[in-house]
C-alpha cells in the first residue's frame, strides 16, 4: 500500500480544509518528492541510500525551492493566533496547552491502542491491526515546553510513525510536567519507558527514541543518561524541532526574534519562563543537551523550521553530534515553523518530513 494511501490522517487535518489556497498551492500539495536520505557530507545517488549507514560524516540540507504557498498561509495563521488573537500570550506562555481539555482520542480502524500504568504516569501503545513489526519500537516524547501535558495530537503523530515506519509500534509516555513536577521527573518517566521495553523483549538497537520541541531535547537527554550509567541507547533519533538549550543563547534567539511566528516577538514566553528546571543550573545537558556530550550517540535526523527561534538549537547540536563521531542528517526546512510537522500530510513541507522520516527508518533497519 502506498504511503498515506489510506488517509486515515485526513480527518484530523480539518483546520487546514478552509484554508484560502489556489489552484497552485493544490497542485504543489501533489507534487511533493520523496527525499533521499543519508548520513554523509558526500554527495550519493538514489541507488546508494540502502549504504548511508556506512557512511561517517553527516549532512545538513537546506530547501533551495522556497516554501509552497499552502505553507505560507499556514504560517500566517499560527502568527495570527500567537499575536494578534486573545489566545495569543496563553499559547506562547503554555497557559493555554496546560489548560486544554480535550475529548478522548478516537482510535482510526488502521490502529490498536493499549494502556499502561506507571508509577506517577500512565502510556499508551499504538500498533497496527495488520502487518504489525513486533520486533522494532518507537518510544515518542511529547512536546509541551515541558509543561503541557501529552495531546491527541501525538497520538495522530504515533500513527505517522507508525506508517511510515511500516508497522513499528509507538509507545507514548504521558510523562510528568513542570511546574508540579519539574526536573528530573520528565527525564526520570523516559528512563522508565525505556527500561520498560526493554524488559518487555525489545532490543536496544531496534528502539528508536523520537521527540519534537521539548520531547527532541529529551530524547537527547536521554540517551546521555543511557550512555552514562551503562544502559544500551536506542538505535536512533528522530527530533523534531528539538529544544536543546534551555537558556536561549542561539544566535536564532535573536536573528528569528522577529520571524518566528510561534514564539517571536516576547520574551515573555515558555522559552524565557519555564518552571522546568526548578532550582538547577540550566546549562546540566540532562536538562540543555546542547552542552553536553554526543559521543557514542546513535544516527539522529533532526528536523527544523528555518524561521525557528530554537533553529540554533538543532544547528550547533548537529555539528558537535558530528564532531563527536555521531552520523546525523540536519534538514532545514526553509520558511518553516515550530515542529511544522503537527500539519502532518496537509502542507508540502510536513508531508515531505514525515517522508524523510520513513526514509530514515529505512537507513536504520532497510
Amino acid at each position: 500500500m502506498a504511503l498515506f494511501s489510506n488517509h486515515w490522517v485526513k480527518k484530523f487535518e480539518h483546520q487546514y480544509k478552509e484554508l484560502p489556497l489556489g489552484e497552485e498551492a493544490e497542485e504543489r500539495l501533489e507534487e511533493v518528492e520523496e527525499p533521499v536520505i543519508t548520513l554523509s557530507s558526500e554527495e550519493a545517488d538514489a541507488d546508494a541510500v540502502s549504504d548511508a549507514e556506512a557512511e561517517t560524516e553527516s549532512e545538513t540540507e537546506s530547501e533551495a525551492a522556497g516554501v509552497s504557498s499552502r505553507g505560507k498561509v499556514v504560517s500566517r495563521m499560527i502568527s495570527y493566533i500567537s499575536n494578534e488573537s486573545k489566545m495569543g500570550k496563553s499559547l506562547k506562555t503554555g497557559e493555554l496547552r496546560k489548560k486544554m481539555k480535550e475529548p478522548a482520542w478516537t482510535v482510526p480502524e488502521p490502529f490498536n491502542v493499549t494502556s499502561f500504568e506507571m508509577d506517577g504516569f500512565s502510556m499508551k501503545m499504538l500498533s497496527s491491526k495488520e502487518n504489525p513489526d513486533l520486533d522494532h519500537v518507537v518510544l515518542q516524547l511529547h512536546g509541551g515546553g515541558y509543561m503541557g501535558p501529552i495531546r491527541n495530537a501525538y497520538y495522530v503523530f504515533a500513527g505517522l510513525y507508525n506508517e511510515v515506519s511500516q508497522g513499528m509500534n509507538v509507545l507514548c509516555p504521558d510523562y510528568r510536567v513542570a511546574p508540579e513536577n519539574p526536573y528530573p521527573a520528565a527525564l526520570e518517566d523516559a528512563i522508565a519507558s525505556y527500561k520498560w521495553l526493554l524488559t518487555r523483549g525489545y532490543r536496544a538497537e531496534n528502539i528508536v527514541v523520537a521527540g519534537d520541541s521539548a520531547g527532541g531535547g529529551l530524547a537527547m537527554a536521554l540517551c546521555m543518561y543511557l550512555r552514562d550509567n551503562g544502559i544500551p541507547v536506542p538505535g536512533g533519533i528522530i527530533a523534531m524541532s528539538p529544544w536543546t538549550d534551555l537558556t536561549a543563547s542561539g544566535e536564532s534567539y535573536e536573528t528569528n526574534f522577529d520571524k518566528d511566528p510561534l514564539f517571536g516577538g516576547t520574551k515573555e514566553s515558555l522559552i524565557y519562563i519555564n518552571a522546568y528546571p526548578g532550582d538547577h543550573d540550566k546549562t546540566d545537558p540532562y536538562i540543555s543537551p546542547l552542552f553536553g556530550s554526543f559521543k557514542d550517540f546513535p544516527p539522529m535526523l533532526i528536523q527544523v523550521g528555518g524561521n525557528e527561534m530554537l533553529l540554533s538549537d538543532s544547528e550547533v547540536v548537529a555539528a558537535k553530534a558530528r564532531d563527536e563521531g555521531v552520523k546525523v542528517r540536519l534538514h532545514v526546512y526553509e520558511g518553516m515553523f515550530h515542529v511544522f510537522q503537527m500539519a502532518y500530510t496537509a502542507i508540502p513541507e510536513s508531508k515531505k518530513a514525515w517522508i524523510e522520516v520513513g526514509k530514515f527508518f529505512d537507513v536504520l533497519f532497510g
